[in-house]
């Protein structure tokens, strides 16, 4: 009988590896994207649009991940804006979120600085910074009519002077000779958007102004008495007027007063050869400086000079919830009939007051030594 043949089956060699990396699509950042698919969205952004209100939504939810994540953000985006038109929105997407959403123009100008270093691109239509200056332009346009308009027009105006305060601060230009400097076009604008919210002194114009002014007034000023000017001076003398004969309510006109102490202490910066002194309310123009700084939720810093100080610190209790009412162990701790908690939002007892003011200056002359 002949011996039955053995078959041996054929070894297949593979050159798949359980220890590829991962393989991403063109377009696709792992870092922040991941977060955002986690919470529900499916599949991966498929137009520019997509991919960059994806990016601002973290930026705006995480902005301290700006550092670590913009130059992967940029080198993706070069692949998508490859036209005009996509430049345009690009720089459309860009403005909305920044005078729209809370506490992104900050961000937002950040944002812009990068990009219109690092986008190279430059088609007929101008490249990232001259496209957006010509958007700021658009509106800066219409300040006049903004400021005289309806509560949601002046709303958004509003927004928009803030955010052009903060490219003024942001925003760098590169000179000739290599040299960092602002856009005077900028200086130039919020000079003419401050005249254009005097000229129509209402509550909500004066605070933006005011605001505006606390954000840009030390830089602007430094930044006009080196060209010789006196646009501060003039500044100061409108609101001067504004306080004696506007129709603005008493909030409003002791905002602008404390604004005017503020700059003449220098717009609170401290310099270290002035002497130490014990600080009042009489002496110190820049008194309410010396309180500590509190911090929103949004990581937003505020301090007692801030117009909204004392509404922002009122939520900032309610929020944390720091006097719970509630009954622990058969104690009422919701504050009934507890004088001290039902004085609370009374001011501190003089004593208390003087002695803290007193621990704050004597640790803030501490440090300076």
């Amino acid at each position: 009988m002949a011996k039955p043949q053995v078959v041996v089956a054929p070894v297949l060699i593979s050159k798949l590896s359980v220890n590829a990396p991962e393989f991403y699509p063109s377009g696709y950042t792992s870092n922040y994207s991941d977060s955002s698919y986690e919470d529900g969205c499916d599949g991966y952004p498929t137009t520019l649009a997509e991919f960059v209100q994806e990016f601002l939504n973290h930026l705006t939810e995480q902005p301290g991940s700006f550092e670590t994540e913009i130059d992967q953000f940029a080198e993706t985006l070069k692949g998508w804006v490859t036209t005009d038109d996509a430049l345009q929105d690009l720089v459309e997407l860009i403005y909305q979120q920044a005078t729209t959403v809370p506490h992104f123009s900050y961000m937002g100008a950040r944002l812009c600085n990068y990009l219109s270093h690092h986008l190279t691109i430059s088609p007929q239509s101008g490249n990232f910074r001259q496209l957006l200056l010509k958007r700021c332009r658009t509106e800066y346009e219409n300040k006049d009519q903004a400021a005289k308009g309806d509560e949601a027009t002046r709303k958004r105006f509003h927004s928009f002077v803030l955010f052009l305060g903060e490219l003024y601060l942001n925003l760098e230009i590169k000179g000739t000779k290599g040299q960092v400097t602002r856009a005077d076009i900028l200086q130039f604008g919020l000079r003419e958007l401050l005249n254009a919210l005097f000229s129509n002194p209402v509550d909500s114009n004066l605070i933006c102004a005011v605001k505006l002014l606390k954000l840009t007034g030390s830089v602007l000023e430094d930044a006009w008495k080196e060209k010789g000017k006196t646009d501060m001076e003039e500044v100061i003398q409108r609101i001067e007027n504004v306080v004696l004969d506007a129709n603005c309510s008493r909030d409003v006109k002791q905002m602008l007063l404390k604004l005017v102490e503020l700059r003449s202490s220098n717009w609170g910066r401290v310099h270290a050869t002035s002497t130490y002194r014990e600080a009042t309310p009489e002496n110190d123009p820049n008194y309410f400086m010396n309180e500590p700084t509190f911090y929103t939720s949004d990581g937003i810093p505020f301090t007692a000079a801030d117009p909204d100080y004392q509404e922002k610190y009122q939520e900032l209790l309610d929020r944390e919830n720091f006097f719970p009412d509630y009954e622990e162990n058969g104690t009422d701790l919701s504050g009934a009939g507890d004088p001290y908690l039902d004085d609370i939002d009374d001011e501190m007892d003089p004593e208390i007051e003087e002695a803290y003011e007193k621990f704050c200056l004597e640790s803030e002359r501490k440090r300076k030594q």
